[in-house]
C-alpha cells in the first residue's frame, strides 16, 4: 500500500452508461472515502462487458490501492462483476453453501420460489470475504489480491449500497497515515468569475486547495488540505477560511451542511418571526424548495400559488394595478406579498411574477420576472432578466428569491 492510500471508484452497468440511472453511488462514495483521508483520483463508469471490466480492474489497480465496483451483482448473464474480479485474479466461482441458504431463506420469508439463476448471487472466490446485504439479495465481496490490494464490490441499489457501505466496509478498510480537513464556504448573489477575481491570490495557493463551483444557490469555495494529523490540516485550512469571508462580506451565507434555507429558518427562528410565499410562474417551485429544509415549519407557515390573473385578484390584487401596470410588475409582486401576508399573518411574504416561456406574455420577453419581499418595514424588489429554458428560469428566479429573503431578514 502507498503512504498516501487511493482508491478509485468502478461504476457498472450498460444503463449508467445510457443516461437511464444518475450515479448517486459514486458521489456518496466519494465523500466517505476523503472523510476517511482516502484519496480519490479517478472514477470510471463501464458497461456490461467481462472483458472491459477486467480492463478497468486492471488499470485501476496499476495506479490505486482499492477498486470499489458499485453494480453488477444481480443473477442475470449481463451481472458481471463476480466474473470480472474471478478472472482478474485467476480464481474459480464456487457456490457458497451458507449464503446458497441465506438466500433460499430470503425468498421463502418473502413467499417467492428463488429462481435457478439467483444462485449466482451465491459465488464466492477463495481471496473474497462475503459483505452481508441484510436488505437485498447481493452480498458483497472484499477481495485481497497477492500483490495486497483490495477490491471491493457494493450492489448498485443505493439503499443497499450505503448500508453495506458504513456497515460493512468501513471498520475492514486500511487506516490512512493521512488527514484531510475541509470546508465549504457557501456563497450567494456574486456569479463565479467574479467571485474567483476577489479570491485570487487563494485559488493558486498549493496548500491549503481552493476551489470554487457553481451550485444551485450560488457559488461555494473549497478549502482543503491534507496533514498528518487533522488538527494540523485545520490550523492550514482555518486562517485561509477567515480571510476568504472577510474578502466576500455580505455574500457569504453559510458552511458545509448549511442551506440558504436553513440559514433562513436559523435567523428567523431567533427573531422568533414566520414567513410565507406567493408565486405565479414558479408555480410552487420556490415553496418545494423551502419546505426540503427539515424543521422549517417552526418559521415557515404557508404558501399560495396565483398562477392566473383571477387568483392574484382572488387574493388581494387590484384589478387596476394589473390593468396599468400588468402581471408581470414589480406593482403587481409587492401587492401579491403583501396581501399574502396579512392572509397568512407572517412577518414576511416573498412572491414571484414573470414569464417563464417560451412565448412572451403582456410583451414582455421570456426569462423576466419580478420578486418582491414584504416584511416589517420592508419593501424590497429584485427584477430577473435572463432568458433560457423553462426550468431555468424559473429556478434562477428562486434563487433570487431566496437571496432576496437571505439579504433582508
Amino acid at each position: 500500500m502507498s503512504e498516501n492510500l487511493v482508491a478509485e471508484i468502478i461504476s457498472v452497468g450498460t444503463e449508467l452508461l445510457l443516461g437511464e440511472i444518475v450515479d448517486t453511488n459514486a458521489t456518496f462514495l466519494s465523500t466517505r472515502l476523503r472523510d476517511l483521508g482516502i484519496t480519490v483520483y479517478r472514477k470510471s463508469t463501464v458497461g456490461d462487458n467481462l472483458e472491459r471490466l477486467v480492463e478497468t480492474i486492471k488499470n485501476a489497480l496499476t495506479r490505486s490501492d482499492i477498486a470499489i465496483l458499485g453494480g453488477g451483482l444481480g443473477p442475470t448473464d449481463d451481472d458481471m462483476t463476480r466474473e470480472a474480479i474471478a478472472k482478474y485474479v485467476g480464481e474459480e466461482p464456487y457456490i457458497d453453501s451458507k449464503l446458497y441458504e441465506e438466500l433460499k431463506e430470503k425468498f421463502a420469508l418473502r413467499k417467492r420460489p428463488m429462481p435457478a439463476n439467483n444462485a449466482k448471487q451465491a459465488w464466492l472466490i477463495p481471496s473474497a470475504v462475503t459483505l452481508p446485504n441484510p436488505i437485498g439479495t447481493a452480498p458483497g465481496w472484499f477481495v485481497k489480491t497477492k500483490d495486497g490490494k483490495i477490491i471491493i464490490t457494493l450492489p448498485g441499489p443505493p439503499q443497499e449500497m450505503t448500508r453495506m457501505w458504513i456497515e460493512e466496509v468501513e471498520d475492514k478498510l486500511p487506516v490512512s497515515n493521512k488527514c484531510l480537513f475541509h470546508k465549504i464556504i457557501h456563497t450567494i448573489g456574486l456569479g463565479e468569475s467574479f467571485l474567483t477575481e476577489k479570491i485570487a491570490k487563494y485559488t493558486n495557493l498549493a496548500v491549503p486547495g481552493v476551489g470554487t463551483y457553481a451550485r444551485g444557490v450560488g457559488v461555494d469555495i473549497r478549502v482543503a488540505a491534507v496533514s498528518n494529523n487533522i488538527e494540523e490540516a485545520k490550523q492550514i485550512v482555518e486562517p485561509v477560511v477567515k480571510d476568504i469571508c472577510d474578502i466576500l462580506t455580505g455574500y457569504v451565507f453559510g458552511f458545509d451542511d448549511d442551506t440558504i434555507v436553513s440559514v433562513i429558518k436559523k435567523v428567523l427562528d431567533e427573531k422568533k418571526q414566520s414567513f410565507c410565499c406567493i408565486e405565479s410562474l414558479t408555480g410552487g417551485m420556490l415553496a418545494s424548495q423551502i419546505t426540503s429544509c427539515e424543521g422549517i415549519s417552526s418559521c415557515f407557515k404557508g404558501s399560495i400559488t396565483s398562477y392566473s390573473n383571477e387568483i392574484k385578484e382572488l387574493v388581494g390584487v387590484k384589478h387596476e394595478t394589473i390593468e396599468t401596470y400588468g402581471a408581470v410588475s414589480k406593482e403587481t409582486a409587492i401587492e401579491m406579498a403583501e396581501n399574502a401576508k396579512k392572509m397568512l399573518k407572517t412577518d414576511w411574504a416573498i412572491s414571484t411574477t414573470g414569464v417563464a416561456g417560451p412565448a412572451p406574455l403582456e410583451g414582455k420577453r421570456p426569462g423576466t420576472a419580478w420578486i418582491a419581499l414584504v416584511g416589517p418595514n420592508v419593501i424590497a424588489t429584485d427584477f430577473v432578466d435572463w432568458p433560457g429554458s423553462r426550468e431555468m428560469v424559473r429556478q434562477r428566479v428562486c434563487k433570487t428569491a431566496l437571496n432576496l429573503i437571505f439579504k433582508n431578514i
